[in-house]
Parts: structure tokens; sequence; C-alpha cells
């Protein structure tokens, strides 16, 4: 089959080769791949950035989000049979979406929004996932709540926003000049324009923060959210808990409790938790987004879709951060 991988770490954004189809063991589904999607992930992944904690092997196929249909099932395979269109986030132990098979634990699998093209599908897992862990998962929102998303135009972003408003929340955003219609579309009540307005000038007694962004933004985020609320961050710093839950060396589990002091320290003055999350695959939770992706309540955003050829292209395009939503790399 073909795949798109990399042969070690750097900035190199790897090739398309032929390599082995793979075997599934007895809980895998094997998927024919129609679609992927390119995350901000797949590029740390490919410079190294998590070498730490996803001992990755190579040549490694890249790719994080799958959208397919099952040509065969392991002899423990319960759920799904050949021929069930399906999506899904590959635990992070076995990612490979940049590729036309792909064995998946049977855990990690939903069966597609039947009404979504394999492009629109292959768009949400990750995104949504991570949305769902942080919003429903870890802050709980509840209905009346004020949720705060940095960079509502992005892949995270974009859900999360839609997210938040059906569990009855006030949203607030950032993104820049020209997205600001084209957000407040997607449900928030209030879009700031990062070129014009500093974010913790305009929002105060939020409960709910959702960081994707650098340390700077992490800090001000601080600012926004009244005591008891609950500062969640998606890309750093990881704390202790975040080490003993991925079994890490003990000595990571330190360096990570160092790393995130600062901010949980700042943040306990203030009566504010802390909470670092790295999204985990969930055929169970991404099943009960394919419910509200039917219901209407969450509609998948695509920016651009480039062809399986053109998949280096397509990661330098989502590197330079502009994408609105998703780009989606189509393998069939």
């Amino acid at each position: 089959m073909k795949a798109f991988l990399i042969d070690r770490y750097g900035k190199n954004h790897g090739r398309l080769a032929e390599v082995p189809d793979p075997e599934p063991g007895i809980n895998d589904v094997l998927v024919k791949v129609h679609a992927s999607s390119v995350n901000l992930l797949d590029s740390k992944i490919s410079k190294g950035e998590f070498k730490l904690i996803l001992p990755y092997t190579f040549p490694l196929i890249m790719g994080n989000d799958v959208a397919g249909v099952v040509v065969r099932v392991g002899s423990g395979v319960r759920t799904f049979k050949p021929g069930d269109e399906v999506y899904a986030r590959p635990p992070q132990a076995r990612i490979g979406g940049f590729a036309e098979l792909i064995a998946i634990e049977e855990s990690a699998v939903a069966l597609k929004p039947k009404n979504t093209s394999m492009e629109q599908a292959a768009a949400l897992p990750l995104v949504a996932l991570t949305a769902w862990q942080v919003l429903v998962e870890t802050a709980r929102v509840k209905k009346g709540q004020k949720v705060f998303i940095h960079a509502g135009s992005g892949g995270v972003g974009s859900i999360a926003i839609q997210l938040a408003k059906h569990l009855g929340a006030f949203v607030a955003t950032t993104t820049s000049t020209h997205n600001v219609e084209w957000v407040k579309a997607l449900g928030a009540d209030v879009v700031i324009d990062y070129t014009q307005q500093n974010v913790e000038d305009v929002l105060r007694d939020y409960d709910v923060v959702l960081n994707s962004l650098g340390p700077a933004e992490l800090e001000k985020s601080l600012r926004i959210l009244k005591p008891g609320g609950q500062l969640i961050s998606i890309s750093g710093p990881p704390t202790a808990e975040f080490a003993h839950e991925q079994k890490l060396f003990w000595g990571l589990g330190w360096i990570m409790r160092l790393l995130s002091s600062g901010i949980r320290r700042k943040a306990r003055k203030q009566g504010i938790d802390y909470a670092f999350v790295f999204m985990r695959a969930s055929g169970a939770q991404l099943q009960k987004i394919t419910e509200l992706v039917e219901s209407g309540a969450i509609t998948p955003v695509i920016d651009r879709t480039f062809p399986f050829e053109a998949t280096a292209e397509a990661l330098s395009y989502v590197e330079r951060g502009r994408a609105k939503g998703k780009v989606v790399i189509k393998i069939l």
C-alpha cells in the first residue's frame, strides 16, 4: 500500500512510499482509508517534540485522523463488520492515518455520521475528541456558564465553540479581523479581534478557559477567570498527573511538575484550577460526537482538501496557522 512516512525526526515533512499492508490483530479492524486530516500534532510529532513521551520507531507512518470503510476484522471484534463506514483517531501508539490501509483497535473506532462525507468525517476525530475531553469530561460545562475558547477559527476552536453552545454555555473566542463574522456564525456570543483588542481587557468572570496557544496567552487567561474557574490547556505545560496517566518514567513526572509549577502556583493564588489535557482515542466518545453531528449540533469545518500526493504541502499549509477549521487529505 501507499503511505506517507518519515524516516527520522526533523523539519523534512516526509515522503510517500510503498509499504506492506498492515495485519489486523485479534481486536483490530482493518480500514480502507478514504480520507484523513492534518493536525498541528502531526507537525510536532515529525519534528520530535513528543519523542520523550511518544517513543515511535522508524519508518513512521504519519496521520492522526481516519475515515474509511472496514475491510476485515479480527476474531475478537464484535462491534464492526466489513462494509461499515467508520472514523477514528487511532491510539497514539499506533497512528498511521496517512495511508491506504490502517489497523485500528476496535475501542477507538466509531460509525461515521450518516450525514457527512468521508472528507467531513475525517476532519472530526482528533479535534472533536479534544473539545469533548476538555469541555465535557474535564470542565463538565453546565448550562449558563461562561466559556472562553482561544483561537476560535482553528481546528479545535471551531468544534469547541459548537460543542460549548450545545452544552448551553455563553461562549467567547478570539480570531483575526477577516474571520470575525465567520466565527460568530459558528455560534460564538462574543468574538474578540485579537489584532484590535486584548482579551484580558474585555472579558471577566469566566468559568472555563480552553487554551491552545502559548505561555503568554495562558497567563493572560488567569485574568479572565473568576475564583473557582478552570484553566484547561491542550498546549502545555504538562503536569505530573499527565505523566502518571501516561505511565512515563518517574523523572519525566518530576520535570513536568517543575514545568507547570509556575502556572499552577499563580492559578492557586486566584482560586483557579489548572489542568493539562492530552487527547486520547475513544470510540465511545466519538460515537456520542456522531450523534451530535447527525442532530446538527456540530458541523465539520473544512478549509481545504489536498490530494494524497500533496500531503507534505498540506502539512506546510497547516503549519502556517491560517487554516479556518481543518485541512483534509483525500486518499481514495
